[in-house]
């Protein structure tokens, strides 16, 4: 339980980046992870591995990973390319989760152990989002935090989008809780992803807000899927859900002219739910990824798609409010950071492993694990994701509880 307890506030205090003393690149956060990981170690020399396909997953996954990185990185000092601070920063961060998600599959049942770890998460993350609003409105006086960006919600976060993520994260996560257990536990979880939700909303990410939209359609695709799978086929269910599934295609064609006649009033919806309604914030953001992406493209095919190795690579954009940004700069898109970094070879890495995580949450027919992977991928469209923790987690969470779970024939009823 002190090791669950342990993880379960490192994870959480890792969003806390304004809580960390200057000049010290560790946070509250780190420091109770790093501790996390010389625990899980002691234990892991006196115990067998739990999950010993998916450490084996993982550690091909790091290691050709790391080859490709090594390989930027050697690309960079022939260039004179190389930023050793960033560098530092980034392998440091990369070195972390690889040895946090090795040691959770290693270490972690999902009877035991990861079920009371990602209940002491949800536990210890309402608890932070309630000091966190109570700061937020003023209920609770924290000097060191500044726990608005503007008119988005940051809490103790660097910046809103952190925390965004964090949030759709704990929103999918609680929802798996939910529907995985019975009694009073349940409305716990629902509440934690109703918070989580409300939080997510208050940062004013649009890709927060795009990322649940999406996945939820996903979900509820995944739901119904599932639901006609486990009926007999003799039953009057399945043959209610055979007549829909047949007519959904005519009843779609049918409603196409009714959908072009809302699509006007759907757009003006969309546009008021994003920050600024749609206007010029949302306008200067859209613009600035795009210049920021289409520099990352072109930097990668220049170094030959082999990369530079960790850290940011790209010119600073030319835009009013970032004149005091570091130099160099992030893609703030993973496909294209990692492009950047490790090559083309390591964008096929990380794409093999969401992919194939996927698949295996498929096939054991988890649907809230299937919208968390989908949630995953579309805010690392936008976002730089894999440096934190939070998101390793939640891969090592998907490859315990799905790994080796398939549903057998009998089950599925052929």
């Amino acid at each position: 339980m002190i090791g669950s307890m342990l993880l379960a506030v490192g994870l959480v205090l890792t969003t806390a980046s304004q809580l960390r003393l200057p000049g010290l690149p560790l946070g509250l956060g780190e420091i109770c992870l790093s501790l996390w990981l010389v625990y899980a170690s002691l234990r892991l020399l006196t115990e067998h591995i739990s999950n010993p396909r998916a450490l084996l997953g993982l550690v091909t996954f790091w290691v050709f990973f790391t080859l490709t990185l090594s390989l930027g990185t050697t690309l960079a000092l022939v260039l004179d390319e190389l930023d050793p601070e960033t560098m530092l920063h980034d392998t440091f961060a990369y070195l972390l989760v690889a040895a946090l998600s090795c040691l959770l599959v290693a270490t972690m049942k999902s009877t035991a152990k990861l079920n009371q770890t990602l209940w002491f998460v949800v536990a210890f993350w309402n608890i932070a989002m309630a000091v966190q609003l109570a700061v937020g409105f003023g209920l609770i006086s924290l000097s060191s935090v500044e726990p608005w960006f503007w008119d988005r919600f940051r809490g103790w976060s660097e910046n809103p989008n952190q925390l965004a993520l964090y949030c759709a994260i704990l929103t999918t996560l609680s929802l798996h809780l939910a529907l995985s257990t019975n009694g009073f536990r349940r409305p716990l979880a629902l509440f934690s992803c109703l918070l989580s939700f409300v939080v997510g909303r208050l940062t004013k990410s649009d890709t927060f807000l795009g990322s649940m939209v999406l996945s939820s359609v996903a979900f509820l695709a995944l739901r119904a899927r599932s639901w006609m799978i486990s009926w007999k086929r003799r039953s009057l269910r399945y043959a209610f859900a055979t007549v829909v599934a047949i007519g959904i295609v005519p009843l779609t064609m049918s409603l196409a002219p009714f959908a072009l006649a809302i699509a006007g009033d759907v757009e003006g919806v969309a546009a008021s739910m994003t920050k600024d309604h749609g206007g010029e914030a949302t306008k200067t953001t859209a613009n600035l990824r795009l210049q920021l992406w289409e520099d990352a493209a072109y930097h990668g095919l220049e170094t030959g798609s082999l990369g530079l190795g960790p850290g940011p690579h790209l010119s600073r954009p030319n835009a009013v409010f970032l004149g005091a940004a570091p130099v160099p700069f992030e893609a703030h898109s993973t496909p294209l950071d990692v492009f950047t970094q490790a090559g083309l070879l390591g964008l096929f890495a990380v794409c093999g492993l969401f992919a194939g995580t996927f698949l295996l949450v498929l096939r054991a027919r988890n649907d809230t694990l299937a919208m968390l992977l989908v949630a995953l991928v579309l805010f690392s469209m936008s976002h730089f994701i894999l440096r934190h923790p939070i998101v390793w987690f939640a891969i090592a969470t998907c490859l315990i509880l799905c790994m080796d779970r398939a549903p057998s024939r009998a089950r599925i009823g052929t």
